[in-house]
């Protein structure tokens, strides 16, 4: 049932008990003040108002109330996410407009190909970024990752290569939460170190040049397909999934909100802030070679310096789809949203011909506009 609500306030503040007129429980209404008496009638008056206006629940009004209030809360919590889709829309728009082959199958299939890497490990980098940390080492994770993978691939085959492939991420991922949660350390000092040993040791093994002879079955996972979809993008889209649904269905994603936003109060909470902070540097260490794993398959070659500028590519798609660098705020659909977003910005620029150098320019820029709409957008908020 559905009531109109009628002020009652001064029913409850009756000085005598229920069903009693006097201090003494009788019914003789001349022993009553006469504000008090008033007061009796307006609530008889209020009572018999609320039995009158009571009507039956009306579901399709229910309903319309139901969505409005689910639309509000969608556009209140993604509120920086829309905006940036909204961008991404324009961008894409102004695109096809200055060049027509921006949409073209063969386009898009290249800017899908060139989001892809970044994409998977921009999911690692966005569960660091909410614990308040950061993860400069992603490019060298990859390189030493792949390359390692890839020597021993060539000797003793694919499940072997494939194998130490993610242990070295893991491995080196696993190192830096260590470090940064146990031993106390700040994490830019920690992953600036760890990309510096990491690439040197990419070079190091390789000798700095390219790998090729890979064995072709190894060619499946960047070149085979599911249904008519080529299997990166289906892993791809099953990572993205399975964050999004981490970060917003399970006690871990909500953890690493918690600390992210204060982590001592998390500690007083009983949360495990250390193990919590080792997670996500392993899985962006772990991300980095099912990336690079993806990438090596597609081209059939593995070169020392791949990985150069992931950091911070990877930290601007984060920041772009609205996750704060102080830690507590962001998501895998922030994320997606913005690593299209630059993917689609340098893709189009070098289709209408603007130098490479203007490109980043440009990437500068709307970092930093991205940045501005989240202080903009919380300034309102508080």
């Amino acid at each position: 049932m559905h009531t109109l609500q009628f002020s009652t306030a001064s029913c409850l503040r009756w000085p005598y008990p229920t069903g009693s007129t006097t201090r003494s429980g009788g019914n003789d209404d001349s022993t009553i003040p006469r504000r008090h008496a008033a007061i009796r009638g307006r609530c008889h008056e209020a009572s018999a108002m609320s039995a009158v206006l009571t009507e039956p629940d009306r579901p399709g009004v229910n309903a319309e109330r139901k969505n409005r209030s689910g639309w509000r809360k969608l556009t209140t919590t993604y509120r920086i996410e829309m905006a940036m889709f909204a961008a991404l829309l324009v961008l894409s728009t102004v695109l096809t407009l200055l060049e027509p082959r921006f949409l073209s199958s063969g386009n898009l299939q290249n800017i899908l190909s060139q989001v892809m890497v970044l994409g998977i490990i921009a999911i690692g980098q966005t569960l660091v970024i909410l614990t308040g940390g950061i993860d400069l080492s992603v490019g060298g994770i990859a390189a030493i990752s792949i390359m390692t993978g890839g020597l021993v691939m060539t000797q003793n085959g694919v499940v072997a290569g494939v194998a130490v492939m993610l242990a070295t991420g893991l491995l080196a991922g696993t190192i830096n939460g260590v470090l940064v949660a146990y031993v106390r350390l700040a994490p830019f000092i920690v992953t600036l170190g760890m990309m510096s040993i990491t690439a040197s040791l990419a070079y190091v093994i390789s000798d700095g040049r390219s790998l090729f002879g890979l064995p072709a079955e190894f060619g499946w996972l960047g070149k085979g397909n599911i249904g008519g979809i080529k299997i990166y993008v289906v892993i791809f889209v099953v990572l993205y999934v399975v964050a999004h649904l981490m970060l917003t269905r399970s006690k871990p994603g909500r953890f690493l909100y918690a600390i992210g936003s204060n982590s001592e109060a998390a500690r007083l909470s009983g949360i495990r802030v250390s193990a919590y902070q080792v997670l996500p540097y392993a899985l962006t260490g772990l991300l980095c070679a099912v990336a690079m794993a993806i990438e090596a398959s597609r081209l059939g070659t593995i070169d020392p310096n791949t990985g150069s500028g992931f950091e911070l590519t990877t930290i601007a798609a984060v920041v772009i789809g609205g996750a704060s660098l102080m830690g507590g705020k962001g998501s895998a659909i922030g994320t997606l949203i913005g690593i299209f977003l630059i993917g689609v910005l340098q893709n189009g620029l070098n289709i209408v011909g603007v130098s490479a150098f203007w490109q980043g320019t440009a990437l500068g820029t709307v970092i930093i506009m991205a940045v501005v709409l989240d202080r903009v957008v919380r300034g309102k908020k508080a």
